[in-house]
C-alpha cells in the first residue's frame, strides 16, 4: 500500500501554513461538516489529492465532471492575516483497521517531509441531547500546556471508552512524527449531519487558534437545504420546530 500524492493547481509542495485542520465522515458528521462548509466559504484551493489503494473502491465525478480514483482532497486556505490554513477530507476511509494504520503511517510520514507542524483532527463525541460541549484532547503534554495556555478548553479525561478510526490514529499519532496532534470535539446527539454541533465546533477552533477565515453564519439555511433533500414539502414547518432556538435543534 502506497500513498500516491496528485500535486494540482501546479503545486508540487505544500505551502507555509500555520495549522493543518482535517475531517473525515463520523458521529453526526460533525467534522467532516465543519470542514466542508469552511471550504465552501473561503475561497479555498486544491493542493492535491490523496491516493491509497485502501480506500473503498468507488470512482465518483469530481467537480469537473470527471471520473476520480477514490482520494483525499488537500485545499489551502488564506486567512485575513495571510497565514495558510491547510484543509485534508474526504468522504469514507478504509473498512479494516489494519490498512487504516497503514493509511494513518502514510499520511503522517508526508506531512512530516513536507514541514507540517500542528494538525487539529475534527470529530463528533455521541452524547445526551442536553449536553452541548466542545473541547480538545492532546497526544502530548508539552502541546498540551501550549493549548492550555491560549485557553482552549483541553481534557484529561474524556472520551472515556477512546476513540477509533483514522481520525483517532491520525490525532493521537503526532509525537511519533514530531508533529503537534490534537484531536477537537464537538458533543452530539449523534444523529446525520448535526449542523448545530459543527458550527459550535468551528466557533471554538476560531476563537481557540484564530483561525482569521470566514466561517458559516446561517446554520438555518444549511439545515433548510438538508431538509429540503430528505423531505422537499415539510421542510419549512420542521425547519420553524427545530430553530426556534440554537438549542432547539438538541430537543
Amino acid at each position: 500500500m502506497v500513498l500516491t500524492v496528485e500535486w494540482r493547481n501546479g503545486n508540487t509542495v505544500l505551502p507555509e501554513h500555520c495549522l493543518m485542520l482535517i475531517a473525515f465522515p463520523g458521529v453526526g458528521n460533525v467534522g467532516k461538516a465543519a470542514i466542508d462548509a469552511v471550504i465552501s466559504v473561503n475561497e479555498a484551493t486544491q493542493i492535491a489529492r490523496l491516493h491509497d489503494t485502501s480506500l473503498p473502491p468507488l470512482a465518483c465525478l469530481d467537480e469537473d465532471g470527471l471520473l476520480a480514483p477514490p482520494h483525499y482532497t488537500l485545499s489551502s486556505i488564506e486567512s485575513t492575516t495571510g497565514k495558510i490554513i491547510l484543509a485534508l477530507t474526504g468522504s469514507t476511509q478504509p473498512v479494516d483497521p489494519n490498512s487504516q494504520g497503514l493509511l494513518a503511517n502514510e499520511i503522517m510520514q508526508f506531512f512530516m517531509k513536507h514541514g507540517v507542524s500542528e494538525i487539529v483532527v475534527m470529530a463528533g463525541l455521541g452524547s445526551n441531547p442536553s449536553r452541548k460541549e466542545t473541547f480538545i484532547v492532546a497526544s502530548n503534554a508539552s502541546h498540551r500546556i501550549e493549548l492550555e495556555s491560549r485557553g482552549v478548553d483541553v481534557r484529561r479525561d474524556e472520551p472515556s471508552s477512546g476513540a477509533i478510526g483514522l481520525t483517532a490514529l491520525l490525532a493521537s499519532s503526532g509525537p511519533l512524527y514530531e508533529i503537534n496532534s490534537c484531536l477537537a470535539i464537538a458533543t452530539t446527539v449523534g444523529a446525520s449531519g448535526d449542523i448545530m454541533a459543527s458550527q459550535r465546533l468551528l466557533d471554538s477552533l476560531d476563537n481557540w487558534f484564530d483561525l482569521g477565515i470566514s466561517l458559516p453564519t446561517d446554520t438555518s439555511a444549511n439545515l433548510l437545504a438538508k431538509l429540503q433533500s430528505m423531505a422537499p414539502e415539510k421542510a419549512q414547518d420542521v425547519i420553524a420546530e427545530l430553530t426556534d432556538s440554537a438549542d432547539a435543534f438538541y430537543n
